[in-house]
Parts: structure tokens; C-alpha cells; sequence
């Protein structure tokens, strides 16, 4: 396969992106992502809670390492795209973007509600730094082999980034896009998936085999890697050298999470795709993540 030199911007102590100098470590950013998930599942009572607290380590890393943005003008033409594919993950992707400053932390107050920039699933016109509307699954990958080849043809050197699940890998479309980006050589796509081995029917690898997955990636093609998604260390390597890699090929971080990571009486109930919480539970939840970072476990 030919090298590409992809033209990415130098690596600093945090990739050379916008927070390089940011005394804020990748780690309390995760724990205040979880924290804010679990303050906008406590409005409404429910939520997807699970998924956001097991994909916040990767959400760290994405927006206060390796993404270039502009928390004050989400608009603006030389930003990395982030897309959700996942569109009950919203609340998780709300978190990251109210950590980042790019929406004010009273949004929490609203999640749900008529009328919210903050609805249950993410909707582009509704939610600014939203790059796409998730409600129905396996559109993530399509719609950002769009977006990548756009930008090649615009000789931009912006990335692509598109956060999709293993539940999804179920869905033909998802297929289709991951042919598209390596016949078009798209090196500057990077696809994530958040592998939890949970779906709405039960554990995902019971529902369609789908390993080993870093195998059938590099198969169609695709620079491959396969990290724990909680290790930020390793998602923070992944990342860079994803970006790094000199290959006209599109990239993927396979991220194995933990769902529910930092709550442990959420990590141990046997069906947390949709988690059924009691109301006291929320509080309970949030003191035991407080707890945990205080000792620096996460």
C-alpha cells in the first residue's frame, strides 16, 4: 500500500491540539464527563447512562487531546469533525461538549425537556458542536466517508472522526461505509468503535459474531488498532498514532469499555444497556464517582 504523508500537525505533550497547555488532566476530564452524564440522567430519571460512563475516557481524549476545535466557534471551516453515530449516546457526547466549554453547564438542568438544546437523542439542528443527526443506527460511518472525501476534494487537512458501537457493526450500512473510505483511501477518517458487548436484545456478541474485529478491519483495508477504551494512556497512543500514520488508508481505534466504569453497583447489574435507576440511586452514584476520583482510581 503507497505512504501518504498526511500532513498533520506536530506532536506536543498533548498532540499539539488546543490543550496542549492545559494543567487539567485527560483523567479529571473523564470524571467530570461521567459526572455531568449523571446529573442529566437524574433530571429525566433514566438514560443511557451506562454507555456514557464506560465511552467518557475516550470523550476526554477526543475533545482535550487529539480533536482541533474551537470551543467558541463550532463552525469554524479548519475544525476535526466529530460524528455520533450512536444516537442514544447523546447524553454522553452533551457531557464532553459542557466540559469543553462549548455548551454552558446549565444546559444539564434542561436534558430532555420540551423545548432543550439537549434532546434524549442527538439532533444537529438542535445541539451546537453536534455534526450529525443520530436517531436511527449505521449512518455514522456513510455519512463521515461524505464529510472526509469533501474535505480531500476542499484540500483540507482536517479529520474525521466518527464514533460508532459494536452493536452497530449488526447493520449492513455500516459495512458499506468502511468499503467506501479504503476504496477511496480516505486517510483522514478515523472510526471508533466503542466495543461493550451490550445491545437492546442482549450481549452483542450473541446477536451476530463479529470477531475477531480487528482482523476483518484490516481485511477491508483499514489501519487497525485495538485498545481497553479506559486505559487513557492507551487511547491517548491510539489516537496519535492514528493520526500519525503514514498510509493512504482509513483509520479505526477499536475501544473495548466497560460499561457503567465508576459506578460499580451500575457495572454489576446484568442488563445496563437502559439503565432502570431508582431516585436515590443518581446521588449515590455520583458520591461513589466523587469518591473514586478523590483517590485517584479511575
Amino acid at each position: 500500500m503507497p505512504t501518504l504523508d498526511i500532513h498533520a500537525p506536530p506532536a506536543g505533550p498533548a498532540g499539539g491540539f488546543p490543550y496542549a497547555g492545559s494543567n487539567v488532566s485527560l483523567r479529571e476530564r473523564a470524571y467530570r464527563i461521567r459526572r455531568h452524564a449523571l446529573r442529566m440522567g437524574e433530571v429525566q430519571g433514566q438514560g443511557y447512562i451506562a454507555q456514557a460512563l464506560g465511552i467518557a475516557d475516550v470523550l476526554a481524549v477526543s475533545y482535550f487531546h487529539a480533536l482541533r476545535h474551537r470551543p467558541d466557534d463550532v463552525h469554524w471551516e479548519g475544525r476535526d469533525r466529530f460524528l455520533l453515530s450512536i444516537g442514544h449516546y447523546a447524553i454522553a457526547l452533551y457531557a464532553a461538549l459542557i466540559e469543553a466549554g462549548i455548551l454552558p453547564e446549565s444546559d444539564i438542568e434542561t436534558y430532555g425537556t420540551d423545548e432543550s438544546r439537549l434532546p434524549m437523542s442527538g439532533m444537529a439542528a438542535y445541539t451546537p458542536g453536534m455534526e450529525m443527526t443520530g436517531g436511527s443506527l449505521g449512518h455514522g460511518v456513510g455519512i463521515a466517508v461524505g464529510m472526509a472525501l469533501g474535505l480531500k476534494r476542499k484540500h483540507s487537512n482536517s479529520f474525521v472522526y466518527t464514533l460508532f458501537s459494536d452493536g452497530e457493526l449488526n447493520e449492513g450500512s455500516i459495512w458499506e461505509g468502511v468499503m467506501g473510505a479504503a476504496h477511496w483511501q480516505l486517510d483522514n477518517l478515523i472510526g471508533i468503535v466503542d466495543v461493550n458487548d451490550q445491545q437492546a436484545d442482549g450481549p452483542s456478541s450473541a446477536m451476530s459474531s463479529r470477531e475477531p474485529l480487528h482482523e476483518r478491519f484490516r481485511a477491508f483495508g483499514w489501519h487497525t488498532q485495538r485498545v481497553d477504551g479506559n486505559d487513557i494512556d492507551a487511547v491517548v497512543a491510539a489516537f496519535d498514532a492514528a493520526r500519525a500514520a503514514r498510509v493512504a488508508a482509513p483509520r479505526i481505534v477499536i475501544c473495548d469499555t466497560q460499561m457503567a466504569k465508576g459506578v460499580s453497583f451500575f457495572e454489576t447489574r446484568e442488563r445496563n444497556h437502559f439503565l432502570r435507576v431508582e431516585p436515590g440511586e443518581w446521588q449515590q452514584a455520583i458520591a461513589l464517582l466523587d469518591e473514586t476520583f478523590s483517590g485517584k482510581t479511575l
